[in-house]
């Protein structure tokens, strides 16, 4: 019997290995450590904070003023698997949501239709964006009571919160996008004639799309704070979780108080991940690996 100890000839496909032979054992070991990587540090993280929570809960806080910073089982019993309170937090979570994306939706049709105006000439940009920037230095709660005069104290004051929390950031990281596509591809574009509106479309938007989504990402969770701030201030008509905020602190209920700030801090979390996943959706991971070639 002889054996052939010949190799393969190149690009020939690889002999299957035998019936029954088990699959290889390399990829779930891999995927599994680079999950254990991805999680280990945040849920130590969370450890160290829990394990000082009831640090400061129980050492450092007098049985009189542990009202201030309840046990985080506490907030778990207290708060979130109490039926009455979780029923009315969702409630609220469910206005606040309403709000942020309304609110959201307008920036993000305002934002871009400012930046890509701006986009197209020089002396547009230097006659708007420094009142882009004048918005953002604004301090938001010292326009609140002129708001609420203006449109009341309901729904639409609100929205005109978030509008003006989370307009910059789409401005901003839009225009800076649009401008900073590569020379040579707009020569390219010069060179076969393209007009303005063909540039902007197949060029400019496509390439602005991760700053644009990065943008998108940092509104997004501006967005839910422009709505707390809303109900903290315009205290009429249906209650989100900001009035529930407020209310649980005139009450001192503070583990209902806690968990009605964490219960806020997931909602702009939850839209964070959301425009994350969205934006690697329709950018691709072709943006990635081209920076990790540069």
């Amino acid at each position: 019997m002889s054996i052939d100890l010949r190799a393969p000839a190149a690009g020939a496909p690889a002999s299957p290995p035998p019936a029954g032979a088990p699959a290889s054992p390399v990829v779930a070991p891999a995927r599994g450590r680079s999950l254990l990587r991805g999680w280990l540090p945040p849920l130590a993280v969370l450890a160290l904070v829990l394990a000082g929570w009831y640090a400061v809960a129980y050492l450092v806080l007098e049985p009189r003023l542990q009202f201030l910073l309840p046990p985080p089982h506490a907030v778990l019993t207290d708060g979130f698997f109490e039926p009455q309170v979780l029923e009315r937090m969702g409630e609220a979570v469910a206005r606040t949501v309403q709000v942020a994306a309304t609110g959201l939706a307008i920036a993000i049709v305002l934002g871009t239709a400012w930046a890509v105006a701006m986009s197209q000439a020089r002396w547009v940009e230097r006659s708007l964006f420094p009142y882009a920037v004048v918005l953002q230095t604004i301090p938001i709660l010292a326009l609140v009571p002129l708001i609420g005069f203006w449109f009341g104290f309901g729904f639409t004051s609100r929205v005109i919160v978030c509008v003006l929390i989370s307009l910059f950031p789409i401005v901003a990281n839009t225009l800076f996008g649009l401008q900073s596509v590569d020379r040579s591809h707009h020569d390219l574009f010069t060179l076969h004639g393209v007009g303005r509106w063909t540039r902007l479309v197949k060029l400019q938007l496509p390439a602005a799309l991760p700053a644009v989504f990065a943008g998108l990402r940092i509104a997004a969770g501006l967005s839910v704070i422009g709505a707390i701030v809303g109900d903290l201030f315009f205290k009429q008509g249906e209650p989100g979780i900001g009035i529930l905020i407020d209310n649980y602190r005139a009450r001192l209920q503070s583990p209902e108080l806690f968990a009605s700030i964490i219960a806020a801090s997931l909602i702009g979390v939850v839209v964070f991940l959301l425009f994350g996943w969205l934006g690697r959706r329709v950018v691709g991971a072709w943006y990635d690996e081209s920076r990790r070639g540069a």
